[in-house]
């Protein structure tokens, strides 16, 4: 649904933006880009394992299909279709 998707996307992009800002403070001032790198990465990771699997949260909201409508069963005989076409070139 779509405020399932809405909500994940806040949710990836929060834990996004907070370890992106957490791993450059400690990386500053560790003077290590390498912890920045990390940090990023277990924030992205964290929140792949949060948003890409479809939690129950994400599902409250479902929606609803219209019925599928039968116009007819039978199929038409080869012989009873119209000739295609073909566009002149």
């Amino acid at each position: 649904d779509y405020k399932g998707q809405k909500l994940a996307e806040q949710i990836f992009q929060g834990i996004i933006l907070v370890s992106a800002i957490i791993g450059f403070l400690y990386g500053y001032i560790t003077e290590q880009f390498g912890w920045t790198v990390y940090i990023v990465m277990a924030g992205f990771a964290v929140a792949c394992l949060l948003t890409l699997p479809p939690w129950p949260m994400y599902r409250r909201n479902p929606l609803n299909w219209l019925p599928v409508q039968d116009t007819g069963t039978e199929e038409k005989k080869p012989a009873d279709r119209k000739p295609k076409r073909h566009a002149k070139s």
